[in-house]
């Protein structure tokens, strides 16, 4: 395993930021090449957990000769976030220097101007420069993981329609309880990638993109970090790595068996009012229209002093907030659906 850093220069005098860049080398060219990362969002901490667990299976690898092409690991993809904190809370979101969410405003190119990502970076500021190296990087590769997590949640991922159905592999390997299939239209990491690969040649539009990967993986909540979860989704990602011959050990994965929906079928559940929130369903649950998800206690001690909030339709219940006092419209749930929701959803992502 090779090891560097990639040094950003700070945007006051006197600070940098090391980026940790772990390289597995291998030389079988029609093998993929392998880009993953963790912590782009520097407070969710599960896809760090797990390549390191990752990499202790690749070490061993490695030494047996079985790595057939490089694989890039990026433990954890955003110094800059990770050293914002905000009266004791880390704050690895959004930018607090530009409020932008830090997996937003990647540049969408063509993968032909993938040169041009790191020409003149001294012309942006550090988190421009953190994510044109990031994509940079990852446009040299074949299959790009980006490792995050969500506030309450099952295992899930966000794969563009271009890599389905061949993406099961993935969701099987790791063991997903279901996978939502994005439009690619939003500027997030993974959905730039695939826009550059998918713009490659002008004027057109490539609508399947065989042998490539762009995804997000939701490594269930943010306070899912524990040893036997981490390990064993290394595990998964191992033979996920293994099944697209990156690398050399035999592996069978069974069909993946779990729903996978278009965001326009995931039921974004809101609270009507601010108050304190009483959730009646558990993540994992099949809920019918109609049933009682959460009361929210708007005034306390009051005989109408509470709303109910019921599921527009059938769904499985994907992901919930961990929050108990939340405002008006915070996001409550996501409800995975047969049916497309009735709600207008603009084209991209589901959330901030």
């Amino acid at each position: 395993m090779d090891t560097s850093e990639i040094i950003i220069s700070g945007d006051t005098a006197g600070i940098e930021w090391r980026l940790p860049v772990l390289r597995f080398k291998g030389s079988d060219p029609d093998a993929p090449k392998i880009h993953i990362q963790a912590a782009l969002h520097a407070n969710e901490l599960p896809g760090t957990a797990l390549v390191h667990f990752l990499c202790e299976m690749l070490r061993k690898a490695e030494s047996a000769g079985q790595i057939r092409n490089d694989i890039t690991i990026i433990p954890h993809a955003n110094p800059v976030g990770a050293a914002q904190s905000h009266f004791g809370e880390l704050q690895g979101r959004f930018d607090l220097g530009t409020r932008t969410n830090f997996n937003r405003e990647f540049p969408l190119i063509s993968v032909k101007e993938r040169d041009g990502l790191v020409a003149n970076l001294s012309r942006y500021d550090a988190v421009d420069r953190l994510k044109r190296q990031l994509m940079h990087m990852a446009l040299g590769c074949d299959l790009v993981i980006d490792l995050h997590c969500d506030d309450e949640s099952l295992q899930y991922a966000y794969i563009d329609d271009a890599f389905w159905p061949e993406a099961s592999d993935l969701a099987s390997a790791l063991d997903m309880e279901a996978v939502l299939l994005s439009d690619g239209e939003s500027s997030a990491f993974e959905e730039a990638v695939g826009h550059a690969w998918k713009h490659e040649t002008a004027g057109e539009k490539k609508t399947q993109l065989p042998g490539k990967l762009s995804v997000t993986v939701e490594l269930r909540g943010g306070r899912d970090v524990y040893p036997d979860l981490a390990k064993k989704d290394a595990e998964g990602l191992f033979k996920f790595l293994a099944k697209r011959g990156a690398i050399d050990v035999p592996v069978t994965l069974s069909p993946f068996a779990g729903p996978a929906v278009p965001l326009d079928n995931v039921e974004m559940i809101r609270a009507p009012e601010a108050g304190t929130l009483l959730f009646h369903r558990n993540l994992g649950d099949q809920v019918s229209e109609g049933d009682l998800l959460a009361t929210i206690i708007t005034r306390p001690g009051m005989p109408d002093g509470t709303v109910e909030v019921r599921a527009p339709q059938a769904g499985l219940i994907l992901t919930r907030c961990s929050a108990r006092l939340v405002r008006r419209r915070a996001d409550l749930m996501k409800i995975a659906c047969k049916a497309a929701s009735k709600a207008v959803r603009k084209a991209g992502t589901l959330e901030n």
